[in-house]
């Protein structure tokens, strides 16, 4: 159900920039480490490579914009609230069900809340991916359910973190990561959001018969690199919807495994409101098209994606 999309990024100009001292090494070129026996490195393309494993989506709705990796963001207003990956709120309607799904939000209404197409998606991290399904709309297009109900986004939140959808017409209400209504309890009362989200867990090294020794998250899922990104100053060049293919490795604890650098094992404060984990100073990625843990499929995409050994390089090809 994937969603193939055309746009480029590479006008982006919009730079994610982190002026800690702590990193403060060069961007070499060198900065990389080959297999034994490896070939030539690939020819750089599309550096954001953004239809790598892509395939067209005739049943997502037209114009919609995968979810990517959900996180669960925890904010001041409403505790916990489910996010996309470029960090707009998600949201259900009162008068959906969810037992059966059911959307009743069509025509000026899915333009006022666009609906959350149900491919390239991956629960937040700690969250039950059993909770993720779909619903088939009235058009035959698909939409992305959390815990049986129907995710929307809201089209008069401009940037990452608004919340004005909340409480909209008292039925709309942003989306706990257990599919809830997010929403502070009252005093005394029991509270219908989710509980805070659980810890990311640690970074830990696994091997690949043709990578070696390479980095995974929590979940087992390698982690990547992409190349045009710097050290110093630490900048993350894979902004709005780069991400949706590329989610960022939320703050982790210290690694699990020794072989791991921790020297410079900072966390990037994005402008879009994300934090990201680094590695020796170099943010750090998930794929969306690996599926399970031990996947590469996004070793070598577009030239520019490679998987990350544990002191930090990038494992070229």
């Amino acid at each position: 159900m994937g969603i193939k999309r055309g746009t480029s990024l590479a006008a982006v100009a919009v730079a994610v920039v982190l002026t800690a001292t702590a990193c403060g090494g060069t961007d070499k070129a060198a900065d990389a480490v080959k297999p034994a026996g490896a070939a030539a490195e690939a020819p750089a393309a599309d550096p954001y490579a953004q239809d790598a494993g892509a395939s067209a989506a005739a049943d997502a709705p037209a114009g919609a914009k995968p979810a990517g990796q959900l996180v669960a963001s925890t904010t001041d207003r409403l505790g916990p609230v489910l996010t996309d990956s470029a960090g707009f709120t998600l949201y259900r309607f009162d008068k959906d069900t969810a037992k059966p799904p059911t959307s009743n939000c069509d025509g000026d209404c899915a333009k006022a809340w666009p609906v959350v197409p149900a491919g390239d998606v991956t629960a937040p991290a700690g969250t039950d991916p059993a909770l993720l399904g779909e619903v088939v709309r009235k058009d035959g297009t698909k939409q992305l359910t959390v815990a049986g109900w129907p995710a929307y986004r809201f089209a008069k939140d401009a940037k990452a973190g608004d919340l004005n959808g909340q409480g909209v017409g008292g039925t709309w209400f942003a989306l706990a990561p257990d599919g809830k209504k997010a929403a502070q309890p009252a005093a005394g009362a029991a509270p219908e959001a989710a509980a805070p989200a659980p810890a990311t867990g640690k970074l830990s090294v696994a091997k690949d018969p043709k990578l070696g020794e390479h980095i995974v998250d929590a979940n087992g899922m390698t982690v990547y690199r992409f190349k045009p990104d710097t050290a110093w100053p630490m900048v993350s060049k894979c902004v709005g919807d780069c991400l949706a293919k590329w989610p960022v490795v939320p703050p982790t604890e210290r690694a699990a495994d020794k072989g791991i650098v921790e020297k410079n094992y900072t966390v990037l404060d994005r402008p879009d409101g994300k934090k990201q984990q680094s590695v020796n100073c170099w943010p750090v990625y998930t794929f969306a098209g690996d599926k399970k843990p031990g996947d590469t499929n996004g070793q070598g995409v577009g030239g520019t994606w490679y998987a990350v050994s544990p002191a930090g390089d990038m494992i070229t090809k």
